[in-house]
């Protein structure tokens, strides 16, 4: 982990508390007693989030958040505050601020909400290049593969996206759903907007109701504040849900009236929020099979799968290995300044004979690495230890 904090506050003992707290957990932390040398040091180098109190002696943290946003609109902040009010909070949210937190410090939440926070900052910067890599156009190209299944894919996704059906993906661990689903968003309308991918494994089951709809903080009595889920973040976009039968029944049923109603209710919350958003989800298993289980809602399911496209695995489409190991190599070459431009026909023949049960991202996977210590224009067989090593590699 190389993301870089910036921890701004008054208070020694919270301030070094803070230090160990998240040098432990692998992040690059400086720290400061007063908003003047942070922002020095914010104009010498860049950090990936500002964590500040609001009261500091000279500048006040909601002074130095604005003076960040108005260099850096997309810096993530996080306001520290021992005074829990509405018009704080809504002042922090409106000044630009990711969230907020009420001292004391609760370890755990402020590792959760940095968490968070780093999470959708990297979301942005990449939607942000793939708007630059896509140019806007209809760029359907990244879906690489001459087999015939592959091929209707790709017809079958420039018709859908101009409309707002739901997809639902069926295919392996690695087979490419996530570049089929960006595929779609950016060759959508939507392009402008939100491409949300949210890998439900990566998430604990406690804090998946939480983080995809939202809840209502607690300021003070009698007032709440509405803190956005992953859905709202979408709004107007798209959101991709991997591991769709992670969710429990309830949340089946929470996410079904989401798809109904066209809005989003926070945990905690009376009130609905509307939303405008393209649901594209995937599941690793048969979720027909599910259904018959009872262990997924069949209205659910019937919701999610208004369009299916069933994405093959690679051992089916080994034709395409040809183009997919010349890109990866193409790629892999430029990003370390190599002059690798081919594979050898005995290397090929290895990745012929190979079962290949991590699909598409396992060939990449091994790829980089050939790319990385190839010594000449060719990848060879000896650049592909991870394949010579796995136990389901045929003999050349």
């Amino acid at each position: 982990m190389d993301e870089r904090l910036l921890i701004v506050e008054d208070e020694d003992t919270l301030r070094e508390s803070l230090t160990r707290v998240f040098t432990r957990e692998g992040y690059q932390v400086v720290a400061v007693n007063s908003a003047e040398p942070a922002l020095e040091l914010f104009e010498e180098g860049s950090f990936d989030l500002i964590i500040t109190d609001i009261i500091l002696p000279g500048i006040t943290g909601i002074e130095l958040l604005k003076r960040v946003k108005e260099t850096a609109p997309e810096q993530v902040v996080i306001i520290m505050t021992a005074y829990a009010s509405l018009e704080t909070a809504v002042e922090t949210l409106r000044s630009g601020a990711y969230d907020y937190i009420v001292k004391p410090i609760i370890h755990e939440e402020i590792k959760q909400i940095v968490k968070n926070a780093l999470k959708v900052r990297a979301l942005q910067k990449e939607n942000v290049l793939l708007k630059k890599q896509m140019g806007g156009s209809y760029d359907l190209s990244r879906i690489i593969g001459q087999h015939p299944d592959m091929l209707q894919i790709v017809n079958r996704v420039k018709k859908i996206v101009e409309t707002r059906s739901n997809v639902l993906f069926v295919g392996e661990v690695g087979t490419g759903k996530r570049l089929i689903a960006r595929a779609i968003h950016f060759s959508s309308p939507r392009a402008e907007k939100t491409f949300m991918p949210v890998n439900l494994w990566g998430i604990p089951p406690h804090l998946l109701e939480e983080e995809l709809f939202g809840r209502v903080k607690p300021t003070f009595p009698g007032s709440n504040l509405v803190m956005g889920g992953l859905l709202e973040e979408a709004n107007g976009g798209t959101i991709y849900l991997n591991g769709i039968e992670l969710l429990s029944p309830d949340l089946q049923l929470k996410l079904l009236q989401v798809l109904e109603d066209q809005e989003v209710r926070p945990v905690g919350g009376s009130q609905g929020i509307k939303l405008d958003l393209l649901v594209i989800s995937s599941s690793n298993h048969d979720l027909e099979e599910l259904v018959r289980a009872g262990k997924f809602r069949e209205d659910l399911y019937q919701r999610l799968k208004v369009v299916t496209l069933k994405i093959p695995p690679l051992r089916d489409r080994k034709e395409d290995l040809d183009l997919l190991a010349r890109h990866f190599i193409k790629r892999y070459a430029r990003i370390f300044g190599k002059t690798v431009l081919d594979i050898s026909p005995e290397a090929l023949d290895r990745f012929r004979a190979y079962d290949w049960p991590g699909n598409v991202r396992e060939l990449r996977i091994i790829l980089e690495r050939a790319a990385l210590i190839a010594d000449g224009p060719v990848i060879e067989i000896r650049h592909l230890p991870l394949l010579e090593n796995s136990k389901t590699a045929a003999a050349p």
